[in-house]
């Protein structure tokens, strides 16, 4: 296909997880059980994280990067994995190598946790919508949201293909809208709220960390959720090539994200403490309902895209020989890409549903995510230092230097999380450890 229709596909698969944070990252932040006050220097300060950890961990570590590293066209951990010295290792091998497997397998474990978080966080969070306009829903908020996702994980069996080609569409509209909305509360306020975009000076980051603290660590908890799908647009390489995934990037997709989040900040700064859901509240009274059925569309898809990934990752560790096999329907007879497993999609309908169930609210979910997310980017970048020096052959300095500048920013978020371990981050750490 042309560049633009594998870049609208990718927008449909690749992006979906990244382009749903805006439903509860910022809200995390400001009204989360970790939050900061709503000021104009933690405003600006947070919005400044936010950009950064888009340019440094989607835009220079992912897109400019990791995805150069491919095995025959296949992107994720594992074919990091396949493609370093650590990917033949056994117990005979150089005990930094066989750690390495081993550390790659559990990042690989993690985006299974991965897979049943993000549908569970991202579904709720959509149709808690139904609660800003009135609290006549609130009971029917958890009914809805597990009705979607036994109907999402009921249709698997058919594969991807038919609905694929809807995706691509729908989210081009949701990054529209996500951009219009941020545009308009952004120009509509009376007042100079225009300095908001300061946030894209990095010293309002750094200084809200200093000024903060430990606090403002924890704050870096939610603030990874804007990164969450990083990784997915690596493990879903394979379907789009590199190229229509970064053309998909940088025109549609960073742009709604970047115009939604400075949106969701003019207001938290006009209406302070009263704002609930940020992201609800940027939409005009008769465009509620509307914006509630198109995010659940959206978050649909993002959970398409993860459960999709489950598919192909254990497609690679059967190819690999690290887990037994399994039988893989292939759903399409032209994409080679497209398939279907029975025991995976099971599990981790159980798992989703038990999550929303036992958490309630995307909220509560918030501190189980980031863990999963977290832990799988550390790990990718320590076998992409591997790559680079095996396969590549940089210099210890030039591929350190990187991965020092990556790790910063993985192991804050990773840090930030650690501390939310009992609020529901054991449990993407258990699931990755018993996988």
């Amino acid at each position: 296909g042309s560049l633009g229709a594998l870049a609208l596909g990718a927008l449909g698969v690749v992006y979906g997880d990244i382009g749903t944070s805006p439903l509860y990252a910022l809200r995390e932040c400001f009204i989360g059980p970790h939050a900061v006050g709503i000021s104009n220097a933690n405003v600006v300060g947070v919005l400044s994280l936010i950009v950064w950890s888009l340019i440094m961990v989607v835009v220079v570590k992912y897109l400019t990067f990791v995805m150069r590293a491919d095995n025959q066209g296949e992107g994720g951990i594992l074919a990091l994995l396949a493609l370093s010295k650590a990917g033949t290792a056994d117990r005979t091998s150089p005990t930094g190598n066989y750690a390495l497997m081993l550390a790659a397998l559990f990042g690989a474990a993690l985006l299974y946790a991965d897979g049943m978080i993000t549908p569970a966080i991202s579904v709720l969070s959509a149709v808690e919508g139904l609660g800003v306009a009135t609290t006549t829903f609130e009971p029917f908020i958890i009914p809805i949201t597990v009705v979607i996702l036994l109907g999402l994980f009921a249709v698997q069996y058919r594969g991807t293909a038919g609905i694929a080609s809807v995706f691509g569409p729908v989210m081009l509209a949701w990054f529209a809208v996500l951009g219009v909305l941020g545009i308009a509360q952004i120009v509509q306020e009376h007042h100079d709220h225009i300095s908001i975009l300061q946030a894209v000076n990095p010293l309002h980051g750094l200084e809200f960390l200093f000024h903060h603290g430990s606090h403002g660590f924890l704050v870096l908890g939610s603030v990874v959720l804007v990164i969450t799908g990083g990784e997915a647009l690596y493990a879903d390489m394979g379907h789009f090539g590199a190229k229509p995934i970064r053309v998909a990037w940088y025109a549609v997709v960073m742009p709604g994200l970047l115009l939604n989040y400075f949106g969701q900040g003019v207001l938290l700064l006009e209406h302070g403490e009263q704002v609930r859901n940020p992201f609800f509240e940027l939409a005009p009274d008769w465009g509620l309902y509307p914006l509630v059925a198109l995010s659940t569309f959206a978050t649909i898809i993002a959970s398409q895209a993860l459960i999709s990934g489950a598919y192909s990752l254990t497609q690679q560790a059967v190819q690999l020989g690290y887990v037994p096999r399994f039988t893989i329907v292939h759903t399409s007879e032209t994409a080679q890409g497209q398939i279907y497993i029975p025991q995976v999609n099971r599990i981790l309908m159980v798992l989703c549903v038990l999550l929303v169930l036992g958490f309630e609210s995307s909220s509560a979910l918030a501190g189980a995510y980031g863990m999963a997310v977290t832990g799988t980017m550390g790990i990718t970048t320590l076998l992409f230092y591997a790559v680079a020096r095996e396969r590549w052959h940089w210099s210890r300095l030039a591929a350190g230097s990187l991965v020092a500048l990556f790790l910063i920013f993985d192991l804050a978020f990773f840090g930030a999380n650690l501390i939310m371990l009992f609020d529901g981050g054991w449990i993407p750490l258990s699931i990755g450890a018993i996988i």
